[in-house]
């Protein structure tokens, strides 16, 4: 763990608790925190084993008092809730890569050209449906390809009218 960013440590920790003893980490004490736990905002947590995807859960907007919380509750999260995976198993936390995505506030685009994937995530809406997809992810190189993935994962069809929101985030990995 040494070189790790103290918000990924944080989501390792607690992903191995809850997954070897079903227990849920307390955030460390308030003079221990960095000034990026400390912030209230959405985050994400993905997990990557040999490098494909093994969870991803997040929030957009904070649910939490910080993001230390939140990161803790999206890392348990993404090891057992992510509808695409089995929970992760004891055997499998050696070989897990964890990253931590702080997002910023959302923000209204009002032109795709306010858009460019490799800087700005994504969330396209439609009625009560929402999609998120997070900036910078392989293979996701043009902004018509990331809005119609977000779209995808809302159950939005191409063509369906949407709100479209940016957002920026500092990746600790």
């Amino acid at each position: 763990m040494r070189g790790k960013h103290p918000l990924v440590k944080l989501a390792e920790r607690a992903i191995e608790e809850y997954v070897r003893h079903g227990r849920v980490i307390d955030p460390p004490p308030e003079e221990e925190m960095t000034p990026e736990m400390k912030r209230e905002a959405g985050a994400f947590v993905s997990i990557k084993k040999r490098g494909n995807l093994r969870g991803c859960i997040g929030t957009f907007l904070p649910t939490q008092k910080n993001v230390a919380m939140e990161v803790i509750k999206n890392a348990i999260a993404a090891a057992t809730q992510d509808p695409r995976f089995p929970p992760v198993t004891e055997d499998e936390l050696d070989e897990l890569e964890v990253s931590v995505d702080v997002l910023s506030t959302p923000e209204p685009v009002d032109d795709i050209s306010q858009l460019d994937p490799k800087k700005y995530g994504v969330i396209v809406e439609s009625g009560w449906r929402r999609g998120l997809l997070l900036p910078d992810l392989e293979g996701v190189d043009t902004v018509r390809q990331q809005l119609a993935i977000a779209m995808a994962k809302a159950g939005i069809n191409p063509g369906e009218p949407v709100k479209v929101y940016r957002f920026t985030v500092e990746r600790f990995k």
